[in-house]
């Protein structure tokens, strides 16, 4: 049966609203990153009376955006893989084996996610000045001590994200695997995590994502040294002015990276996502 004639206009004008509410801020730091200073900082204009990419030059100079931009990169990739490789052995260990505890440790890897970031700050916080003062191991300030508080919140879901994915993975594959002479992590490595793709990619996405554009722990954690992209991009507003064009195209510059990915992996991340919603 056809629809409606007036539910189609409907839907056209519902989906043409909704593109221009997520367009308009897209347009808007485009715009804004393509203006000289004055004419940001004047009145809102649509259209801008004179383009320039001076903006995309100085970003480069007025913050060191490259020396963020690498500390971004380091800690995020460190936080994926370390998420991805952990959570795939949990994860695979709970799908598939019963022990003492199992659904005791399942409910305590979801429930985690029920507190919200800022209460482990402070804990986490006087933890890596504490292990810092009593074994010189530098946590507090690094990139490795950002690195493991990224985890404390991205490996819970990545975990919890994965045993749903492999228990949509036949067990007759590990079966097969077994009985050719495949020992557990050869099974595992060989016949299961690449069936797992789509799942794998997902969670991957999910943690670099994460640590990416976090602010809260990476403001606390880091120094000028290991400071990340989302602190550093507080450094485009002085106390004389604010550099809005440099802060949109700053901003448009950081996302490459985020947006690049999420499109090249959309497929495997969709897959991942809705993965055991049907069995």
């Amino acid at each position: 049966m056809a629809a409606p004639r007036s539910f189609l206009w409907t839907r056209r004008v519902f989906l043409t609203l909704l593109a221009g509410f997520v367009l308009l801020p897209v347009y808007v730091m485009v715009s804004s990153s393509l203006k000289p200073l004055e004419d940001v900082s004047s009145s809102f204009r649509w259209l801008p009376s004179e383009l320039t990419l001076r903006p995309y030059v100085d970003i480069w100079s007025t913050v060191p955006l490259a020396k963020y931009f690498v500390n971004s990169l380091i800690v995020a990739g460190a936080a994926t893989v370390c998420s991805v490789v952990i959570a795939v052995f949990a994860a695979y260990a709970v799908s598939r084996y019963d022990f003492p505890g199992k659904r005791v440790f399942s409910v305590t890897v979801l429930s985690t996610q029920m507190f919200p970031g800022i209460l482990f700050l402070l804990p986490l916080f006087l933890l890596y000045v504490n292990i810092g003062n009593a074994t010189g191991i530098a946590l507090f300030g690094s990139r490795g001590g950002l690195i493991l508080t990224y985890l404390t919140f991205s490996l819970p879901f990545s975990i919890w994200m994965l045993i749903g994915y492999f228990d949509s993975v036949p067990r007759d594959l590990d079966e097969a695997a077994l009985v050719d002479g495949c020992g557990p992590l050869r099974a595992l490595v060989r016949v299961v995590v690449p069936a797992a793709i789509p799942g794998i990619v997902a969670v991957a996405v999910y943690a670099f994502m994460t640590a990416w554009g976090e602010v809260l722990f990476a403001s606390v954690m880091t120094n000028d040294t290991t400071r990340t992209l989302a602190v550093g991009l507080q450094g485009y507003s002085t106390l004389n002015d604010v550099y809005w064009n440099q802060i949109m195209a700053a901003s448009l510059v950081v996302s490459v990276p985020v947006v690049a990915g999420f499109l090249l992996l959309q497929r495997y991340l969709v897959a991942g996502l809705t993965a055991g919603a049907v069995k």
